[in-house]
């Protein structure tokens, strides 16, 4: 088999940085933050207005709300200001884009790279390259968006957590939000996939032979006299 070694990365590196963008884009953790709730109405390990410390945590599509140190813990589909704001909405599409071609990306190079043949068809590799590498900026372009205007993008309890475990969160205060672990996972798997994609565009050179010289290439032969 004469696979170039940086075929080799590409295809490794590509199917990891769309596992861990994937990973990124359905887990509710690309922002957090926490407030202290005072006067709860439910006694939380037995002291009744005790406060709570609350921790909030957003996703693309799934927003949670927790009290620390306690199995209170309710998520729901994201809604309101934060569901509707148009970098949220951008930052969904670049994402499920970027899915998509990375995936597609994915098959054309290990069809490409025919790891069951001595020779690979470099061209469908490097197109299954390019496509990588698109996923990983379109990944990039949507992560730059939402982590820039991360404090911006807006904060709104749904109507289904209103009266969440019986606690007063009316009057939560405003929280200080900061970059969360699956964010952080999403940056991680955009680089893989550039970094894979580059890698297999690489590929896309042939191996340039060493020319023989005239006595290499004269044919030796036994004469009989």
């Amino acid at each position: 088999m004469h696979t170039p070694a940086s075929m080799v990365t590409g295809i490794v590196f590509a199917p990891l940085g769309l596992v861990l963008l994937f990973t990124a884009a359905i887990t509710p953790q690309w922002r957090e933050g926490q407030a202290w709730l005072g006067g709860a109405r439910q006694a939380v390990g037995g002291a009744k207005g005790r406060e709570l410390l609350l921790l909030r945590s957003d996703g693309l599509w799934e927003s949670c709300l927790q009290v620390a140190n306690s199995e209170l813990r309710e998520c729901w589909p994201a809604s309101g200001p934060y569901q509707r704001d148009a970098r949220v909405r951008a930052a969904r599409t670049l994402i499920l884009s970027s899915l998509f071609l990375c995936g597609t990306g994915v098959v054309l190079a290990s069809v490409g790279i025919r790891c069951w043949t001595d020779a690979p068809l470099r061209n469908v590799a490097a197109g299954g390259g390019l496509l990588v590498a698109l996923s990983g900026l379109l990944s990039l372009a949507a992560l730059g968006v939402y982590t820039r205007h991360l404090s911006e993008l807006g904060v709104e309890l749904a109507s289904t957590v209103s009266g969440f475990q019986g606690l007063d969160v009316h009057k939560m205060p405003s929280l200080s939000l900061r970059p969360a672990g699956s964010l952080y996972f999403a940056w991680v798997g955009a680089w893989v996939q550039v970094l894979g994609g580059v890698a297999l565009l690489c590929g896309v050179r042939r191996p340039r032979c060493p020319a023989r010289t005239h006595a290499e290439r004269a044919e030796a032969y036994e004469v009989n006299c």
